[in-house]
């Protein structure tokens, strides 16, 4: 699928958290706007960010070049005010998509939060490419509480292919996620949002997680499943006899499920709730 790419001087690189990452965060930090992994049920589709281009979702991205610059800047000011710094990376791009290999906008943020750490920062990615940057997160830790949160919607490799065909494979993703664990990171499992899955998928995460977070396409798409709903995602789901899984009550019957295998303490659901990061 091609791709259209802009280098952009971007005004700021933070932006207030609010509604669902007000909780728990104080900022969003998008290296990238767009992202080439283009799953079909993202909510950014239905955002201004999108509804306003005419390049289809996924066929562009454009590339903060003065990302880290930003980041620098910002930080400083807002510690000059005593501001707590609770990141999000990233919550409407992947900090980790394609572009990302060579770019290395998202390492040289890294880079820069080595300099001019935040209290608390966590990555959410769905890619095994942040293996790349262990490095840097084994510094950041001892500077900072770290969160590496890999969105794994299901185990089943044809529901990502029918929902996400461009993002990576699952098995890559619970190979980096254990990468990260073993390294000694905290690390989160993102059902997110839930997929159809397997009876063994809980057994996939064991060892490798320290919390899971359950989301839903419709507690989790910033408007109560309005997005996901023109979207089209009922009729997918629909299309392929999976309407079981679209119920608006599957987050309590996931986390019923998932609690047979994990402490209640180790798991949450994506309902206005805070997850705090405790360090390993």
């Amino acid at each position: 699928m091609p791709i259209e790419i802009k280098e952009i001087i971007s005004k700021k690189i933070l932006s207030e958290a609010k509604g669902y990452l007000g909780i728990g965060f104080t900022h969003s930090l998008n290296p990238y706007s767009g992202c080439a992994f283009a799953c079909k049920y993202c909510y950014v589709r239905e955002m201004p960010i999108q509804t306003f281009k005419e390049v289809p979702w996924g066929e562009w991205v454009d590339i903060k070049t003065n990302a880290a610059e930003n980041y620098r800047n910002e930080i400083i000011n807002l510690r000059r005010k005593n501001k707590p710094v609770n990141l999000f990376m990233s919550s409407a791009t992947d900090p980790y998509q394609p572009l990302e290999r060579k770019a290395a906008i998202t390492r040289r943020v890294l880079e820069e939060m080595l300099e001019n750490p935040p209290d608390l920062l966590q990555i959410q990615t769905r890619s095994p490419l942040i293996t790349r940057d262990l490095d840097l997160l084994v510094k950041l830790k001892e500077k900072c509480d770290v969160l590496v949160s890999m969105t794994i919607e299901t185990d089943r490799e044809d529901m990502k292919r029918l929902f996400s065909p461009y993002a990576p494979g699952i098995s890559l993703r619970l190979k980096a996620l254990r990468a990260a664990h073993d390294a000694g990171m905290s690390t989160q499992a993102a059902l997110s949002p839930v997929l159809p899955f397997t009876p063994d998928f809980p057994k996939a995460l064991e060892g490798i997680v320290d919390r899971i977070w359950i989301d839903t396409l419709n507690i989790g798409d910033g408007s109560m499943g309005k997005r996901s709903e023109k979207l089209g995602m009922p009729r997918l789901f629909e299309a392929h006899e999976l309407s079981k899984w679209y119920q608006k009550d599957i987050h309590f019957k996931v986390e019923k499920y998932f609690k047979k295998f994990f402490s209640s303490e180790m798991i949450r659901v994506s309902k206005n709730e805070a997850f705090p990061i405790r360090k390993r």
